[in-house]
């Protein structure tokens, strides 16, 4: 657990546990409508309550995954999930992905959420490169994780279809050493 304090909140940093499920359900249908650099848009998220449960267990299980929260008393204001490779080839690499709700963006949830994902690699010794991809339009969250070290490793083409309109998507990676 993690906690700090931005504009006078504390805000706590945690993983998820099995019993979240039902308010981070609430939580990805809110911010599915807040942006379009999600891969969900409103509505879309499509994972019920009981299977975000399963989801959220099979990463409390796992020394590959993690599934974090960002909590301002009690609420949920941001998540990030990992997950490492199924296979030993391809387990020590792995993709998240985080948000946080926009009444909070530009307070450093999202940074600090991340943050936490890296200090956790480096302390897991089993992780050793953490991917993402974001949309190139995305200029913000490129220069966050350009600013906590990811390199740009390529670009997919169309990788987004939103509203009948395609959209690519950067790749980035960050060893852990």
């Amino acid at each position: 657990m993690k906690e700090l304090i931005v504009n006078k909140e504390k805000i706590t940093i945690r993983k998820a546990k099995e019993s979240d499920a039902e308010v981070l359900i609430e939580y990805l249908n809110i911010i599915g409508g807040q942006s379009n650099d999600l891969t969900f848009g409103e509505g879309e998220f499509g994972r019920t309550v009981e299977a975000e449960r399963e989801f959220i267990k099979n990463a409390l299980e796992k020394n590959n995954a993690l599934f974090i929260i960002a909590e301002v008393d009690g609420k949920v204001v941001g998540n990030l999930n990992f997950s490492g490779g199924p296979r030993k080839r391809i387990a020590h690499v792995g993709e998240f992905g985080v948000s946080v709700l926009k009444e909070y963006w530009g307070n450093r949830i999202g940074e600090e959420l991340i943050r936490y994902l890296i200090d956790w690699s480096k302390n897991s010794k089993i992780i050793k490169k953490i991917n993402l991809r974001v949309r190139t339009e995305n200029k913000r969250g490129i220069g966050l994780y350009k600013k906590l070290g990811f390199l740009e490793e390529g670009v997919l083409k169309r990788d987004y279809l939103i509203d009948g309109e395609f959209y690519d998507s950067l790749l980035m990676g960050l060893l852990i050493d």
